[in-house]
C-alpha cells in the first residue's frame, strides 16, 4: 500500500538579496539625462531621445522612464553610496546643479548630501564614516 510521502525538511523560505533597480519617471528625458550624467552616473542603455534609460553602477540600475505623470510630490529618497561625498558634491556644483545642502556627517556614521533631481526625485549620495 502506497503512503503519502512527507518530505523529511521544509523547502528553504525565499530571502531578499539585492536591490537591483529602481525605476524614476521623467517629464523630459533629454533633461533627466543630462542631470545623471553631470553626477557622473554611466549610461547603459537608452539615451535622451529613449523613453527608457538605464545607468548601470555596481551590481545595481537606476532607470528613467518617459512619463507625463511627471514631476512628483516628494516620495522618498534614494540614497547612493559614493566612494567621495565631497568630491561628487563639488563636481555637482561645478556642473550647476545645486544640492539641498552640503556634505555633513550624521549620526547614524555616514557623511552625505540630498539633490534633487529635475522631475523631483531625492538623491542621498552617502559614504560609511570610518
Amino acid at each position: 500500500m502506497n503512503s503519502p510521502s512527507t518530505p523529511s525538511s521544509a523547502p528553504a523560505e525565499p530571502r531578499i538579496e539585492s536591490l537591483s533597480a529602481i525605476t524614476l519617471a521623467t517629464a523630459d528625458m533629454p533633461r533627466a539625462v543630462l542631470f545623471y550624467q553631470a553626477l557622473g552616473f554611466p549610461m547603459n542603455y537608452g539615451g535622451p531621445q529613449a523613453a527608457f534609460t538605464s545607468f548601470a553602477f555596481g551590481g545595481s540600475y537606476l532607470n528613467l522612464i518617459l512619463d507625463t505623470r511627471a514631476p512628483v510630490a516628494w516620495w522618498g529618497r534614494v540614497i547612493v553610496h559614493v566612494s567621495d561625498v565631497d568630491a561628487l558634491y563639488r563636481k555637482a556644483l561645478a556642473a550647476g546643479l545645486k544640492p539641498s545642502l552640503e556634505p555633513s556627517d550624521a549620526s547614524w556614521g555616514e557623511r552625505y548630501f540630498h539633490i534633487t533631481d529635475p522631475d523631483g526625485h531625492e538623491l542621498s549620495f552617502a559614504r560609511p564614516l570610518r
